[in-house]
């Protein structure tokens, strides 16, 4: 009999997990592997033998991995978007195709990014000024050249950044290439998929377009520029190109049942690594085409044509974001009883997606302008600042973010009276005869709970934030007629220009601080163990999904974990024994994924233990394509419902999973599935034991591997597993 222990996103360590230090490592590497107590005697309950399994490297791994994840964040942000659709079928195509066409539009604006700090702010207006280029010995040799020199070279500076960010992603898939689910005997289920679908080819594919596009919007920066004089024959010619690039890359995002092709089935891929391939010998051509063209170049302040393109990117963004909105609107679950968001998560993913990198791309433009100013006045230094479609971007974040805390505070004081009525009724009904001196304790249980019990809520406040960020990006398109912010409003609002001009530039530190403190937050990540807890979520949830809309994001660990869990699995009970599976807030949904690809013949001598597990609270109403009432019934069945889940009213993020079996409240299940949630009493008592001088602590989402209630479910699931071996077995 084994007991194997998956840890939550707290990045246990195995002595933790298994309390019974040493261990030794049994099966794995340093990243991810199987450990058990180094002492063969080591013993668990009822005389079963521990292990654990320690993933918590996999999402981060080395320090420049984890410092990406904040630069890639944008990029995973709108990957978890495309597994945040409705479970309706009808609208799967559609909103695949919508969110990688969001997911391009992201790449296309981390170009334009580059390309404004090295084409715009160096080649066009620093390298122009004497002013600018004055004391700067690492530029200044680049100065007295015509623009069209200027330009080809500097244009290095974007192609070195796709570059990178192309080998970036290419590096961490070969790192899993060894491990693969068995096909036999799996779930038909959307989430039985997740680790045993191959998305290597998928992420080649979407890579090369990704790649493609970055390298003809590079195209087009440089040809607009060039045509603002007169266009040539050959500058509309490449223009042409350049379009049938895009148009191309488009296409194939919008057709996915090309592009999702079996990972057996190749054919797609030679034809887009060939527009891979012609993208990049365009942009050369691009390059000579401007460096040697000897056309006069147009007298212009900014670089011609930069800020149209971004701007029609800002717009075309805002399509997209309505689209998606329509369709998921559209297609929600118009059940009785359904969530009334439910569904809309891809929607507030990827507004929030876009808000990001927007402003993370403001502020580069915006750091790197005032860095070249040196506070120069008005008409010295650098001819003018950054594009008026970045202020407005800048403007429009901000205004999403300040809203939307306003409504949090909102919802904060409104929903106190109600969430501390239910706290106090669950304190009545858990302690009933409190001692007098219980009564701070009482208060202190109280607010835990009704702490907890504000998860209800961010799923509405998160719908809220998604629609605020997409009226964000929509303001962004002002900027075709040429307004300021700041003027406008002041026309039409009667706020000072000067007082707008001073909240944007604060706005803009303020980006700078929340990316510095992204950074300090991912190096600390990944030094400390305690730290991860509260700033390793995000990573840990994002990256649990496959790249299916972006490539450039962090890769999936969950094509590791999973596969990896399932040959243990499959290797324990084929060598002899009965394994228990027990799985910590999201080491459960990994379990959850796992068990779904357990052969029968595996499954039927494989129990399950979930504690403080997200599956019902969290992930079915974030992604009710992949987590529902069938799969959690399905996996039941596929283990002969020897299932058993701990929760507490005190935790914020875990809960019940079928049946709250709260005393104020009927079932609303029946069958093996009623005897499965069991509801802990947190804390144990208020007052102090016999012995100790305070009362025991309030556990929230922490693990409970030392309590008597999780004892008694190994042992009661022990029980059952021996009793399915040998039916005369009686109880340990």
């Amino acid at each position: 009999m084994v007991e194997l222990r998956v840890h939550g996103i707290t990045g246990a360590s195995a002595e933790r997990a298994l309390d019974l230090p040493p261990t030794e490592q049994v099966a794995g590497d340093r990243i991810g592997g199987f450990y058990r107590p180094r002492s063969p005697g080591a013993r668990g309950a009822g005389e079963v033998t521990r292990e654990a399994y320690r993933w918590g490297d996999l999402p981060s791994g080395t320090v420049l991995r984890t410092l990406a994840l904040v630069f890639l964040l944008p990029f995973m942000l709108v990957n978890v978007a495309i597994w945040m659709r409705p479970a309706s079928p009808g609208s799967e195509a559609v909103v695949r195709s919508l969110c990688r066409l969001l997911a391009l539009t992201l790449t296309a604006l981390y170009t334009l990014a580059i390309a404004g700090v090295a084409l715009d702010l160096l080649a066009w207006k620093c390298l122009s000024t004497p002013q600018c280029l004055a004391g700067r010995s690492w530029l200044s040799w680049l100065g007295g050249q015509p623009a069209g020199p200027r330009l080809a070279e500097l244009t290095l500076v974007p192609v070195a950044a796709i570059g990178l960010i192309w080998w970036l992603s290419t590096r961490p898939g070969r790192a899993f290439e060894a491990f693969r689910a068995p096909e036999e005997d799996v779930s038909g289920h959307r989430l039985g998929a997740v680790g045993r679908w191959d998305a290597e080819p998928l992420v080649g594919r979407l890579r090369s377009i990704h790649v493609a596009a970055a390298f003809a919007t590079l195209s087009v920066t440089l040809l607009a520029a060039r045509a603002a004089a007169g266009a040539t024959a050959a500058t509309v010619a490449l223009a042409v190109l350049t379009g049938a690039v895009l148009a191309a890359c488009v296409i194939l995002l919008c057709t996915p049942p090309l592009i999702d092709r079996a990972a057996a089935d190749r054919r797609l891929d030679r034809i887009t690594r060939t527009l891979r391939t012609i993208a990049i010998v365009l942009t050369g051509v691009v390059v000579a085409h401007v460096l040697t063209s000897p056309a006069p170049w147009r007298e212009a302040a900014n670089l011609p044509g930069y800020e149209s393109i971004l701007v029609w990117l800002f717009a075309t963004q805002t399509a997209l974001l309505a689209a998606l909105g329509a369709m998921l609107l559209w297609q929600r679950d118009r059940e009785p009883g359904a969530k009334p968001l439910a569904g809309l998560g891809a929607l507030v993913m990827a507004a929030a997606a876009i808000s990001l990198a927007v402003a993370f791309s403001a502020e580069l433009v915006y750091r790197v302008a005032d860095f070249l100013d040196r506070d120069a006045p008005t008409g010295e230094g650098i001819a003018t600042g950054p594009p008026q479609a970045y202020t407005w971007a800048i403007y429009g974040f901000f205004r999403a973010l300040l809203l939307t805390l306003i409504v949090v505070g909102l919802v904060i004081l409104i929903s106190r009276r109600g969430r501390y009525r239910a706290a106090a009724a669950i304190v009545a009904h858990d302690y009933p005869d409190p001692p007098a001196e219980a009564g701070p304790r009482l208060r202190q249980v109280r607010r835990a709970i009704a702490r907890a019990r504000f998860t209800e809520t961010l799923v509405p406040l998160a719908a809220v934030y998604g629609c605020l960020t997409g009226l964000g990006t929509a303001t962004t398109t002002i900027a075709l007629l040429q307004w300021y912010p700041g003027d406008l409003i002041e026309r039409f609002a009667g706020v000072p220009a000067g007082l707008f001009t001073f909240g944007i530039a604060a706005g803009s530190w303020a980006i700078a601080a929340v990316i510095l403190g992204l950074i300090i937050g991912a190096i600390f990540a990944y030094r400390t163990i305690e730290f991860r807890r509260n700033v390793g979520i995000l990573w840990d949830l994002g990256t649990f999904w496959p790249r299916a809309a972006h490539p450039f994001s962090p890769p999936c660990y969950a094509e590791r974990a999973v596969p990896e869990l399932t040959r243990r699995i499959t290797y324990l009970v084929e060598s002899g024994n009965a394994v228990l599976l027990t799985g910590h807030s999201h080491g459960s949904v990994l379990l959850a994924a796992t068990v779904l690809q357990l052969p029968a013949r595996v499954g039927s001598r494989v129990a399950l233990l979930t504690y403080g597990s997200p599956l019902r609270r969290l992930y079915a109403r974030l992604f009710p394509a992949y987590i529902d009432s069938a799969v959690l019934h399905e996996i039941g069945g596929r283990i002969g419902w020897r299932w058993a889940n701990l929760w507490r009213d005190t935790d914020p993020v875990g809960g019940w999973i079928f049946s709250a079996h709260r005393p104020s409240a009927p079932d609303t299940v029946g069958g093996p599935a009623a005897t499965v949630d069991r509801r802990l009493r947190d804390p144990r008592d208020v007052v102090a034991p016999p012995g100790d001088s305070v009362p025991p602590p309030i556990q929230g989402h922490g693990p409970c591997e030392t309590d008597e209630p999780f004892t008694r479910a190994v042992r009661e699931l022990v029980d059952r597993l021996r009793e399915a071996a040998d039916p005369g077995a009686g109880p340990t």
